[in-house]
């Protein structure tokens, strides 16, 4: 893991509903290509970025965005 890298959520959340990279990007006001980047560990987002796409899905910033990767689905302890 690199020192700066974040793990995220947004592409499940997006599937879950339905919304697709350039409607996110146009709710958030940025370009449709920042969404893959940050979907790709490629971008990390601004604090101030993090923040509007975890009110975007109604969620916490921690359920959308890790210091440490997202345990996959399915694999989680019962």
């Amino acid at each position: 893991m690199s020192a700066e890298e974040v793990h995220n959520r947004i592409p499940m959340l997006r599937a879950e509903r339905g919304v697709s990279r350039k409607d996110l990007a146009a709710a958030l006001g940025v370009h449709y290509q920042t969404i893959g980047y940050l979907e790709r560990g490629e971008y990390s987002p601004s604090l101030y970025l993090a923040l509007r796409i975890a009110e975007y899905f109604e969620v916490p910033v921690e359920v959308i965005f890790s210091l440490k990767s997202f345990p996959r689905l399915g694999s989680e302890a019962k």
